[in-house]
Protein backbone atom coordinates (compact mmCIF):
# COMPACT_ATOMS: atom_id res chain seq x y z
CA UNK A 1 0.00 0.00 0.00
CA UNK A 2 1.76 3.20 -0.98
CA UNK A 3 -1.05 5.88 0.50
CA UNK A 4 -3.32 6.13 3.58
CA UNK A 5 -5.44 9.07 3.46
CA UNK A 6 -6.78 9.78 7.42
CA UNK A 7 -9.44 11.94 7.82
CA UNK A 8 -11.20 13.29 10.89
CA UNK A 9 -14.88 13.80 10.69
CA UNK A 10 -16.76 16.10 12.92
CA UNK A 11 -20.56 17.32 11.23
CA UNK A 12 -19.67 18.60 8.32
CA UNK A 13 -21.06 15.11 6.10
CA UNK A 14 -21.66 17.06 2.87
CA UNK A 15 -18.15 18.67 2.99
CA UNK A 16 -16.84 14.92 3.49
CA UNK A 17 -18.44 13.85 0.80
CA UNK A 18 -17.16 16.43 -1.75
CA UNK A 19 -13.99 15.62 0.14
CA UNK A 20 -13.68 12.09 -0.56
CA UNK A 21 -14.86 12.22 -4.37
CA UNK A 22 -11.55 14.88 -4.66
CA UNK A 23 -9.20 11.91 -2.55
CA UNK A 24 -10.61 9.12 -5.05
CA UNK A 25 -9.83 11.01 -8.20
CA UNK A 26 -6.31 12.52 -6.89
CA UNK A 27 -5.32 8.64 -6.02
CA UNK A 28 -6.36 7.65 -9.63
CA UNK A 29 -3.28 5.28 -10.30
CA UNK A 30 -1.78 5.17 -6.53
CA UNK A 31 -2.23 2.06 -4.38
CA UNK A 32 -4.38 3.54 -1.56
CA UNK A 33 -6.96 3.60 1.64
CA UNK A 34 -8.79 5.62 2.92
CA UNK A 35 -9.93 5.64 6.49
CA UNK A 36 -12.26 8.36 8.27
CA UNK A 37 -12.75 8.53 11.80
CA UNK A 38 -16.33 10.16 13.06
CA UNK A 39 -15.60 11.88 16.28
CA UNK A 40 -19.74 11.39 17.65
CA UNK A 41 -21.15 13.66 14.77
CA UNK A 42 -24.70 14.07 15.42
CA UNK A 43 -25.68 15.27 11.74
CA UNK A 44 -26.66 12.97 8.82
CA UNK A 45 -22.75 11.31 8.40
CA UNK A 46 -23.37 7.71 9.83
CA UNK A 47 -26.51 6.97 7.36
CA UNK A 48 -25.52 8.80 4.46
CA UNK A 49 -21.74 8.16 3.88
CA UNK A 50 -21.04 4.54 4.40
CA UNK A 51 -23.16 3.14 1.34
CA UNK A 52 -22.06 6.35 -0.69
CA UNK A 53 -18.19 5.04 -0.17
CA UNK A 54 -18.16 1.45 0.32
CA UNK A 55 -14.23 1.51 -0.52
CA UNK A 56 -13.72 3.60 2.56
CA UNK A 57 -13.22 2.38 5.99
CA UNK A 58 -15.28 4.57 8.59
CA UNK A 59 -14.70 4.15 12.31
CA UNK A 60 -17.26 5.51 14.78
CA UNK A 61 -16.85 7.02 17.97
CA UNK A 62 -19.53 7.16 20.41
CA UNK A 63 -18.13 10.13 21.90
CA UNK A 64 -15.73 12.59 20.68
CA UNK A 65 -12.06 11.54 21.02
CA UNK A 66 -10.29 15.22 19.87
CA UNK A 67 -8.48 15.69 16.49
CA UNK A 68 -4.89 13.62 17.99
CA UNK A 69 -6.27 10.74 19.44
CA UNK A 70 -8.71 10.10 16.49
CA UNK A 71 -6.36 10.39 13.99
CA UNK A 72 -4.02 8.13 16.10
CA UNK A 73 -6.77 5.29 15.84
CA UNK A 74 -6.52 5.30 11.88
CA UNK A 75 -2.62 5.41 12.39
CA UNK A 76 -2.49 2.02 14.39
CA UNK A 77 -3.99 0.83 11.44
CA UNK A 78 -2.65 2.73 8.65
CA UNK A 79 -1.26 0.28 6.02
CA UNK A 80 0.91 3.11 4.01
CA UNK A 81 4.12 3.65 2.93
CA UNK A 82 3.07 7.64 2.79
CA UNK A 83 0.20 8.97 5.43
CA UNK A 84 -2.06 11.64 4.84
CA UNK A 85 -3.48 13.58 7.56
CA UNK A 86 -6.03 15.63 5.73
CA UNK A 87 -9.29 17.95 6.93
CA UNK A 88 -12.72 17.02 5.70
CA UNK A 89 -13.51 20.47 4.84
CA UNK A 90 -10.80 20.28 1.93
CA UNK A 91 -11.14 19.51 -1.76
CA UNK A 92 -7.66 18.29 -3.98
CA UNK A 93 -6.69 18.86 -7.10
CA UNK A 94 -6.41 16.11 -9.49
CA UNK A 95 -2.58 15.73 -9.06
CA UNK A 96 -1.64 16.87 -5.72
CA UNK A 97 -0.94 13.59 -4.21
CA UNK A 98 1.49 12.43 -7.09
CA UNK A 99 3.32 15.73 -7.02
CA UNK A 100 3.37 15.05 -3.08
CA UNK A 101 5.08 11.44 -3.15
CA UNK A 102 7.08 12.60 -6.37
CA UNK A 103 8.60 15.32 -3.97
CA UNK A 104 9.04 12.45 -0.87
CA UNK A 105 11.36 10.01 -3.69
CA UNK A 106 13.85 13.39 -4.64
CA UNK A 107 13.89 14.33 -1.09
CA UNK A 108 15.02 11.97 1.49
CA UNK A 109 15.35 14.54 3.97
CA UNK A 110 11.57 15.66 4.24
CA UNK A 111 9.92 14.51 7.09
CA UNK A 112 6.62 16.15 5.95
CA UNK A 113 4.78 18.19 3.44
CA UNK A 114 2.39 20.47 3.58
CA UNK A 115 0.25 22.19 0.66
CA UNK A 116 -0.64 25.65 0.16
CA UNK A 117 -4.05 26.58 0.97
CA UNK A 118 -6.70 28.51 -0.48
CA UNK A 119 -9.91 29.54 0.79
CA UNK A 120 -13.63 28.50 -0.64
CA UNK A 121 -13.21 31.63 -3.08
CA UNK A 122 -9.15 31.04 -3.95
CA UNK A 123 -7.48 33.27 -1.58
CA UNK A 124 -4.44 32.53 0.28
CA UNK A 125 -4.38 31.11 3.89
CA UNK A 126 -1.51 31.96 5.83
CA UNK A 127 -1.36 29.56 8.11
CA UNK A 128 -0.38 27.24 5.09
CA UNK A 129 2.78 27.72 6.56
CA UNK A 130 4.06 28.69 10.39
CA UNK A 131 6.33 29.56 12.14
CA UNK A 132 6.83 28.19 16.52
CA UNK A 133 5.24 30.21 18.97
CA UNK A 134 6.65 31.98 21.62
CA UNK A 135 5.49 34.71 23.95
CA UNK A 136 5.66 37.63 21.34
CA UNK A 137 4.63 35.39 18.35
CA UNK A 138 0.97 33.89 20.16
CA UNK A 139 0.82 38.05 21.33
CA UNK A 140 1.05 39.80 17.93
CA UNK A 141 -1.58 36.47 16.59
CA UNK A 142 -3.76 36.50 19.06
CA UNK A 143 -3.96 40.53 19.37
CA UNK A 144 -4.27 40.50 15.54
CA UNK A 145 -1.75 43.12 15.31
CA UNK A 146 -0.31 40.40 12.76
CA UNK A 147 -3.19 41.62 10.38
CA UNK A 148 -1.64 44.92 10.32
CA UNK A 149 1.81 43.81 9.51
CA UNK A 150 1.21 40.60 7.13
CA UNK A 151 4.69 40.54 6.03
CA UNK A 152 6.81 41.57 8.95
CA UNK A 153 9.54 39.27 10.24
CA UNK A 154 8.76 39.76 13.65
CA UNK A 155 5.14 40.30 14.03
CA UNK A 156 4.18 38.23 11.37
CA UNK A 157 6.31 35.29 12.79
CA UNK A 158 3.26 32.81 13.11
CA UNK A 159 2.64 32.69 9.37
CA UNK A 160 5.96 33.61 8.34
CA UNK A 161 4.53 36.62 6.20
CA UNK A 162 8.17 36.89 5.45
CA UNK A 163 8.63 34.04 3.08
CA UNK A 164 6.89 33.70 -0.16
CA UNK A 165 4.01 31.68 -0.40
CA UNK A 166 5.16 31.40 -4.21
CA UNK A 167 8.15 29.03 -3.26
CA UNK A 168 8.75 25.31 -2.14
CA UNK A 169 9.86 26.34 1.58
CA UNK A 170 11.69 24.68 4.33
CA UNK A 171 9.66 26.06 7.22
CA UNK A 172 8.95 25.19 10.77
CA UNK A 173 5.21 24.51 10.93
CA UNK A 174 2.81 22.48 8.75
CA UNK A 175 -0.92 22.71 9.14
CA UNK A 176 -2.61 19.45 10.37
CA UNK A 177 -5.25 20.24 7.42
CA UNK A 178 -3.44 17.97 4.91
CA UNK A 179 0.12 17.03 6.35
CA UNK A 180 1.77 13.75 4.55
CA UNK A 181 4.87 12.29 6.28
CA UNK A 182 6.19 8.49 5.71
CA UNK A 183 5.11 6.00 7.94
CA UNK A 184 8.78 5.39 8.77
CA UNK A 185 8.80 9.00 10.52
CA UNK A 186 5.34 8.39 12.23
CA UNK A 187 6.55 5.11 13.74
CA UNK A 188 9.94 6.95 15.12
CA UNK A 189 7.64 9.79 16.71
CA UNK A 190 4.41 7.70 18.08
CA UNK A 191 2.09 9.86 16.50
CA UNK A 192 -0.10 13.30 17.96
CA UNK A 193 0.15 14.39 21.46
CA UNK A 194 -3.08 13.56 22.59
CA UNK A 195 -3.07 16.28 25.39
CA UNK A 196 -3.94 18.45 22.70
CA UNK A 197 -8.05 18.47 22.13
CA UNK A 198 -8.68 20.86 19.50
CA UNK A 199 -5.62 23.29 18.23
CA UNK A 200 -1.89 22.81 18.89
CA UNK A 201 -1.43 19.13 17.65
CA UNK A 202 -0.16 19.45 14.01
CA UNK A 203 2.49 22.41 15.98
CA UNK A 204 3.88 19.56 18.03
CA UNK A 205 4.29 17.13 15.67
CA UNK A 206 5.91 19.52 13.33
CA UNK A 207 8.46 20.10 16.10
CA UNK A 208 9.03 17.14 16.61
CA UNK A 209 9.93 16.10 13.36
CA UNK A 210 12.93 18.69 12.98
CA UNK A 211 13.71 17.30 16.18
CA UNK A 212 14.15 13.97 15.04
CA UNK A 213 16.52 15.44 12.28
CA UNK A 214 13.93 15.77 9.45
CA UNK A 215 12.92 18.74 7.39
CA UNK A 216 9.65 20.29 6.69
CA UNK A 217 8.40 21.18 3.25
CA UNK A 218 5.84 23.96 2.32
CA UNK A 219 5.02 23.60 -1.35
CA UNK A 220 3.35 26.35 -3.48
CA UNK A 221 1.55 24.06 -5.99
CA UNK A 222 -0.77 23.06 -6.85
CA UNK A 223 -2.51 23.76 -3.74
CA UNK A 224 -5.47 22.67 -2.12
CA UNK A 225 -8.84 23.86 -0.93
CA UNK A 226 -9.72 24.36 2.81
CA UNK A 227 -13.07 25.92 3.58
CA UNK A 228 -11.73 26.47 7.48
CA UNK A 229 -15.02 27.49 8.79
CA UNK A 230 -15.92 24.33 8.67
CA UNK A 231 -13.31 22.78 11.25
CA UNK A 232 -12.29 26.58 13.19
CA UNK A 233 -15.36 28.97 14.19
CA UNK A 234 -13.59 32.40 14.93
CA UNK A 235 -14.91 33.34 18.17
CA UNK A 236 -13.59 33.14 21.68
CA UNK A 237 -13.90 29.64 22.52
CA UNK A 238 -11.18 29.47 19.63
CA UNK A 239 -9.05 31.89 21.18
CA UNK A 240 -9.40 29.90 24.74
CA UNK A 241 -8.82 27.04 22.61
CA UNK A 242 -5.17 28.24 21.14
CA UNK A 243 -3.96 30.13 24.29
CA UNK A 244 -4.24 26.13 26.02
CA UNK A 245 -3.04 24.59 23.14
CA UNK A 246 -0.07 26.95 22.84
CA UNK A 247 0.70 26.81 26.76
CA UNK A 248 0.79 22.93 26.40
CA UNK A 249 3.60 23.39 23.61
CA UNK A 250 5.60 25.11 25.87
CA UNK A 251 5.42 23.26 28.79
CA UNK A 252 5.87 20.57 26.87
CA UNK A 253 9.04 21.79 25.52
CA UNK A 254 11.15 23.72 27.15
CA UNK A 255 10.03 22.40 30.44
CA UNK A 256 9.19 25.60 32.81
CA UNK A 257 5.96 27.57 33.79
CA UNK A 258 5.96 29.85 30.47
CA UNK A 259 4.84 32.94 32.65
CA UNK A 260 5.85 35.44 30.26
CA UNK A 261 3.58 33.18 27.36
CA UNK A 262 0.90 33.17 29.57
CA UNK A 263 0.81 37.02 30.58
CA UNK A 264 1.29 37.72 26.30
CA UNK A 265 -1.25 35.04 25.55
CA UNK A 266 -4.29 36.80 28.29
CA UNK A 267 -3.61 40.15 27.37
CA UNK A 268 -4.05 39.01 23.03
CA UNK A 269 -7.00 37.18 24.42
CA UNK A 270 -8.22 40.41 26.23
CA UNK A 271 -7.33 42.75 23.09
CA UNK A 272 -9.02 40.24 20.21
CA UNK A 273 -11.92 40.15 22.38
CA UNK A 274 -12.05 43.51 23.17
CA UNK A 275 -11.77 44.01 19.40
CA UNK A 276 -13.92 42.27 18.76
CA UNK A 277 -16.81 43.17 20.28
CA UNK A 278 -16.15 46.18 19.14
CA UNK A 279 -16.70 45.48 15.65
CA UNK A 280 -19.53 43.60 15.85
CA UNK A 281 -20.96 46.85 17.06
CA UNK A 282 -20.21 48.83 14.21
CA UNK A 283 -21.22 46.36 11.97
CA UNK A 284 -24.44 44.65 10.85
CA UNK A 285 -24.89 41.26 11.15
CA UNK A 286 -25.02 39.20 7.65
CA UNK A 287 -26.70 35.60 7.26
CA UNK A 288 -24.65 33.15 6.95
CA UNK A 289 -24.71 31.30 3.47
CA UNK A 290 -27.53 31.58 1.09
CA UNK A 291 -25.24 34.21 -0.38
CA UNK A 292 -27.15 33.90 -4.23
CA UNK A 293 -30.31 32.38 -5.60
CA UNK A 294 -29.48 32.02 -9.35
CA UNK A 295 -26.43 30.94 -10.30
CA UNK A 296 -24.21 30.14 -13.24
CA UNK A 297 -23.17 26.85 -13.65
CA UNK A 298 -19.75 25.88 -15.35
CA UNK A 299 -18.74 22.45 -16.25
CA UNK A 300 -19.22 19.03 -18.71
CA UNK A 301 -22.98 18.54 -19.62
CA UNK A 302 -23.35 15.84 -17.79
CA UNK A 303 -22.51 16.77 -14.57
CA UNK A 304 -24.23 20.34 -15.36
CA UNK A 305 -27.36 17.90 -15.48
CA UNK A 306 -27.37 16.87 -11.98
CA UNK A 307 -28.00 20.56 -10.83
CA UNK A 308 -31.05 20.72 -12.92
CA UNK A 309 -33.36 21.68 -9.79
CA UNK A 310 -30.96 25.05 -9.04
CA UNK A 311 -32.12 27.83 -11.03
CA UNK A 312 -29.35 29.83 -13.12
CA UNK A 313 -27.95 29.65 -16.51
CA UNK A 314 -25.67 26.69 -17.45
CA UNK A 315 -22.41 26.82 -19.57
CA UNK A 316 -21.07 24.12 -20.94
CA UNK A 317 -17.12 22.97 -21.15
CA UNK A 318 -15.95 20.09 -22.63
CA UNK A 319 -13.53 19.12 -25.26
CA UNK A 320 -11.31 21.48 -26.99
CA UNK A 321 -12.12 24.50 -24.69
CA UNK A 322 -10.18 23.45 -21.68
CA UNK A 323 -7.19 21.09 -22.71
CA UNK A 324 -5.51 22.76 -19.66
CA UNK A 325 -8.19 21.02 -17.12
CA UNK A 326 -6.09 17.96 -16.35
CA UNK A 327 -2.53 19.69 -17.31
CA UNK A 328 -0.22 20.10 -14.02
CA UNK A 329 1.23 23.72 -15.47
CA UNK A 330 -1.23 26.33 -16.14
CA UNK A 331 -0.06 29.40 -17.26
CA UNK A 332 -3.45 31.34 -17.85
CA UNK A 333 -6.19 30.02 -16.31
CA UNK A 334 -9.51 32.02 -17.81
CA UNK A 335 -11.99 33.60 -15.56
CA UNK A 336 -14.16 31.01 -15.12
CA UNK A 337 -17.15 33.45 -13.00
CA UNK A 338 -17.46 35.69 -15.70
CA UNK A 339 -18.34 37.73 -12.66
CA UNK A 340 -21.09 35.91 -11.90
CA UNK A 341 -22.03 33.79 -9.03
CA UNK A 342 -20.78 30.21 -10.22
CA UNK A 343 -21.17 26.78 -9.80
CA UNK A 344 -18.67 24.70 -10.66
CA UNK A 345 -19.46 21.33 -11.65
CA UNK A 346 -16.09 18.76 -11.68
CA UNK A 347 -16.51 16.04 -13.59
CA UNK A 348 -14.00 14.44 -16.43
CA UNK A 349 -12.87 17.12 -18.43
CA UNK A 350 -13.00 19.76 -16.04
CA UNK A 351 -10.95 19.54 -13.32
CA UNK A 352 -10.34 21.20 -9.62
CA UNK A 353 -6.85 22.23 -10.66
CA UNK A 354 -7.87 24.41 -13.60
CA UNK A 355 -10.64 25.91 -11.37
CA UNK A 356 -8.56 26.44 -8.46
CA UNK A 357 -5.94 28.13 -10.99
CA UNK A 358 -8.56 30.38 -12.24
CA UNK A 359 -9.78 31.83 -8.73
CA UNK A 360 -5.87 32.26 -7.92
CA UNK A 361 -5.55 34.36 -10.62
CA UNK A 362 -8.46 36.36 -10.75
CA UNK A 363 -10.33 36.58 -7.62
CA UNK A 364 -13.52 36.89 -7.80
CA UNK A 365 -16.13 39.33 -5.52
CA UNK A 366 -18.73 36.65 -6.23
CA UNK A 367 -19.46 33.49 -4.59
CA UNK A 368 -18.89 30.33 -5.93
CA UNK A 369 -20.15 26.63 -4.76
CA UNK A 370 -18.45 23.27 -5.82
CA UNK A 371 -20.12 20.56 -7.03
CA UNK A 372 -18.23 16.98 -7.45
CA UNK A 373 -20.10 14.49 -10.12
CA UNK A 374 -22.44 12.04 -8.65
CA UNK A 375 -22.47 13.46 -5.12
CA UNK A 376 -25.84 14.92 -3.56
CA UNK A 377 -24.87 18.65 -2.62
CA UNK A 378 -22.81 21.63 -3.53
CA UNK A 379 -20.94 23.31 -0.97
CA UNK A 380 -19.07 26.62 -0.26
CA UNK A 381 -17.87 29.12 2.07
CA UNK A 382 -17.45 33.11 1.21
CA UNK A 383 -16.23 33.29 5.02
CA UNK A 384 -12.78 31.08 6.06
CA UNK A 385 -14.23 32.28 9.34
CA UNK A 386 -17.73 31.22 9.53
CA UNK A 387 -20.24 28.74 8.37
CA UNK A 388 -20.42 27.62 4.72
CA UNK A 389 -23.68 26.80 2.67
CA UNK A 390 -24.74 23.04 1.65
CA UNK A 391 -27.35 22.75 -1.47
CA UNK A 392 -28.68 19.42 -1.09
CA UNK A 393 -29.88 18.08 -4.58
Amino acid sequence: MQLSVIIVNYNVCYFLEQCLCTVLRAADGISTEIIVVDNASQDESRKFLPDRFPEVRFIWNENNAGFGRANNQALQIAKGDYLLLLNPDTLLPENVLKVCLNFFASHPDAGALGMRMFDGRGHYLPESKRGLPDAWTAFFKLSGLIRLFPRHTRIARYYLGHLSPEEVQEVEVLAGAFMMLPRSVYEKLGGFEEAFFMYGEDIDLSYRITQAGYKNYYLPSPGIIHFKGESTRKDIRYTRHFYEAMLIFVRKHYGRQPVLLKLAMELGIFLRGSLSGFGKLLRKKEPEGNTATNWRKTGPEAVLAELAVISGTMQVTEGAMIPSARSHDIETAPDLTKGEPTIFAIGEGFGLNLVLESLRQHHPAVPVRFHLAGTASVIGSDDPGGRGEVILL
